[in-house]
């Protein structure tokens, strides 16, 4: 049943990033299935990968594209883009903040630059955040994590713009 993660199953379709990630923690799928992002964690680098078959992982190949999130988060654990894949974000459990980059080239992980838009999300928050989400007109984004076992809610004043974000105090919590 679409969207019902209780009726999955495995359908023994895998791909390994070991040539390239050392310890993977966060992946990221354009929306037409066709490239995902795999964001390692031990080198603070994003990889940018193409399937050969729409959403069938095992079609999956290295576009030999990567890009360091190291300056701003020694630490990262989640990534997601922009709907149009001109932005990219990343949140990390050693700053606890979400960091905003451009892409000159939509979708194109390599032409990524900080931008110096970040949204510290620790005060009174996620002490621990190792997930970003937005919502699909970029007016509202997530943050999960481990330090409270929480999904935390935020508002964006200009949509899509970290930098204008401010806490929506809606979370909910998932550690039961």
């Amino acid at each position: 049943t679409a969207w019902d993660i209780s009726t999955a199953f495995y359908s023994a379709k895998f791909f390994s990033v070991t040539a390239q990630a050392i310890s993977p923690q966060g992946i990221f799928f354009k929306s037409d299935g066709t490239t995902f992002y795999v964001l390692d964690a031990q080198n603070k680098i994003i990889y940018q990968y193409t399937c050969g078959t729409a959403w069938d992982i095992s079609t999956g190949s290295y576009a030999s594209k990567s890009f360091s999130v190291n300056t701003q988060e020694g630490q990262p654990r989640g990534i997601c883009f922009k709907s149009d894949g001109t932005v990219l974000y990343a949140v990390g459990t050693g700053i606890d903040t979400v960091f905003q980059y451009s892409c000159a080239t939509a979708w194109d992980v390599s032409t990524s630059s900080y931008g110096s838009k970040a949204f510290f999300v620790g005060a009174g928050q996620e002490t621990s955040p190792t997930d970003v989400q937005f919502n699909d007109d970029g007016t509202k984004f997530y943050v999960a994590g481990s330090g409270n076992d929480s999904i935390y809610q935020y508002s964006c004043a200009t949509a899509w713009d970290v930098s204008t974000a401010s806490s929506a105090s809606k979370s909910f919590f998932v550690g039961t």
